[in-house]
């Protein structure tokens, strides 16, 4: 008895640091298990951001995060810069949360691969 050959690729797990290619093949996938989260400013998120993150800015991420976040979900982090965005890991991490990743170049990247956007000025994939 043989078996059928796989043709279908899972997207790979969750990585400390995460491009937005590897975001994007989640999504493309299906995948609803993770959550994104914008950490910049208010403005900035109302104004153009990933299709479907949520706003945590930097300075509200951990009361934020304790009052709505799922301790084991994967987490993707972006902000205004990659030092942002590893700062808000940081503390994601040292309040308890293992899954998170830095989405390396954040909106921009997301943008380059083709991927949706939200907000009064975003532009469409």
């Amino acid at each position: 008895m043989t078996t059928a050959p796989t043709f279908f690729l899972t997207p790979k797990p969750l990585e400390t640091i995460s491009t937005a290619s590897d975001l994007k093949i989640r999504l493309d996938w299906g995948e609803p298990a993770l959550t994104i989260i914008d950490v910049r400013s208010r403005s900035l998120f109302n104004e153009n951001r990933i299709l479907g993150a949520i706003s945590m800015p930097i300075d509200e991420l951990i009361a934020r995060a304790s009052a709505s976040l799922e301790s084991e979900r994967d987490i993707y982090v972006y902000g205004e810069t990659n030092e942002m965005t590893a700062d808000a890991v940081a503390k994601l991490r040292e309040a308890g949360y293992e899954n998170v990743a830095e989405l390396k170049g954040g909106l921009t990247d997301w943008q380059a691969t083709g991927g949706a956007t939200e907000g009064t000025v975003a532009v469409a994939a």
